[in-house]
C-alpha cells in the first residue's frame, strides 16, 4: 500500500504572512531610524547657518579679531592657528600611527597583537580634557602656554585613529601581493615599503583625513595647552595660538552680540570643514577598497616583477 502524496501549496500560511508583516514592521522601523539621525544633522546645520548668517562675510575670514565692543573684525587669526596647530599635530601623529600599524599588522606576533590593539581602543576613549592637563603637566607647567603644546595634545587624540584606519587598510592589501614579492626573493622589509604601503597608502590618507577632522573640533586640551592668545595672526607654533573651537567657545560666552553671530559663523564655517572632510575621506576610502579588493592577480604580479626585476 503506497503512502499518499502530502499535499503541498505555495499559498502562505498564518506564520508565513505574520513573518512577512514583521519584516516590514521591523524594516519601517529602522528606515524611521535612519531618517530621524539624516533629520538630525539636518536641523543642526540649517539651525547654525541660520544664526551664524548675519556674520558671514569676506571680512570674517580676512581680519583679525576686533577689540571688546568695537564691532566688527573677523576670525582670520583663529582660521589661521587651526590650521598651524592641525598641522604639526597631523605631522607627529602620522609617521607614529601609520607604523605602529605597519608593526602589529606584518611583524607582531597575535599577543602583541592584542595589546597594542586594546592599548588604541584605550586611547581612542580617553577624554581628551584628559589628554590636554596631562600636557599641559608636562610641557607647560610652571611656564607659558604655546602651539606645540596644544598639538601634541591634538597628536595624541589623532594617533589612535591614524593607527586603527591604517590596519584596516593593510588588512585589505590581498596577500598574494606579499607571497608573490616574497617568491621573487625580496626581503620581508622591502615587500612592506615597496609594495604593501604603497597600495595602501590612499586608504592610509583617507583615515587620516577623518582624523584630521575629529581634532579639528577639539577644544578642551586648547583650553589648558594654547588659551592665552594675542590678538593677531601667528604662525609660530612656540607661541600661543588661536583656534576655531577656542574662539566659538570664547564668543559664546561674551556679551557682545556681534561675537555671538561671529560664535554661530566660525561654528558654520568648523562644521562644513568637519561634514566635507568627512565625505571626501568615505568616498576616496570606498573607493580604495574597491580597488584593493577588485585588483586582477595578473597584473599585481605583473607589477611587482616590474619593480623588483631591476634590483
Amino acid at each position: 500500500m503506497s503512502a499518499q502524496p502530502v499535499p503541498f501549496s505555495l499559498r502562505g500560511t498564518g506564520r508565513v504572512r505574520r513573518r512577512k508583516w514583521l519584516n516590514r514592521g521591523m524594516e519601517g522601523v529602522a528606515t524611521f531610524a535612519s531618517a530621524l539621525a539624516v533629520g538630525a544633522l539636518v536641523w543642526l546645520v540649517v539651525s547654525v547657518l541660520r544664526r551664524g548668517v548675519p556674520a558671514l562675510n569676506f571680512d570674517l575670514v580676512t581680519k583679525n579679531q576686533a577689540l571688546f565692543y568695537e564691532g566688527g573684525g573677523g576670525i582670520a587669526n583663529a582660521i589661521v592657528g587651526s590650521a598651524v596647530l592641525v598641522a604639526f599635530a597631523t605631522l607627529f601623529a602620522f609617521p607614529v600611527g601609520v607604523l605602529s600599524a605597519i608593526y602589529v599588522h606584518e611583524f607582531a606576533r597575535p599577543s602583541v597583537r592584542r595589546v597594542v590593539g586594546t592599548t588604541l581602543d584605550v586611547l581612542t576613549g580617553i577624554p581628551s580634557i584628559v589628554i590636554g592637563i596631562f600636557i599641559f603637566s608636562i610641557l607647560i607647567a610652571g611656564g607659558k602656554q604655546f602651539g606645540l603644546a596644544g598639538s601634541c595634545a591634538l597628536a595624541i587624540i589623532e594617533l589612535p585613529l591614524i593607527a586603527r584606519a591604517a590596519t584596516e587598510v593593510l588588512a585589505l592589501v590581498p596577500s598574494s601581493l606579499r607571497e608573490a614579492s616574497l617568491a621573487l626573493g625580496v626581503s620581508r622589509w622591502r615587500t612592506v615599503v615597496s609594495v604593501v604601503f604603497p597600495s595602501a597608502l590612499s586608504g592610509i590618507l583617507t583615515g587620516t583625513m577623518l582624523a584630521v577632522a575629529r581634532a579639528a573640533g577639539e577644544t578642551a586640551p586648547l583650553l589648558v595647552t594654547s588659551s592665552i592668545v594675542a590678538n593677531t595672526t601667528s604662525l609660530d607654533p612656540t607661541q600661543a595660538l588661536n583656534s576655531l573651537p577656542l574662539t566659538i567657545f570664547n564668543y559664546s560666552e561674551s556679551p557682545d552680540p556681534n561675537q555671538h553671530a561671529q560664535a554661530w559663523a566660525a561654528a558654520f564655517l568648523l562644521l562644513c570643514f568637519v561634514l566635507l572632510t568627512n565625505v571626501v575621506a568615505r568616498v576616496a576610502l570606498a573607493r580604495s577598497r574597491r580597488k584593493l579588493e577588485g585588483a586582477p592577480a595578473r597584473r599585481r604580479s605583473r607589477t611587482i616583477h616590474q619593480l623588483f626585476t631591476r634590483r
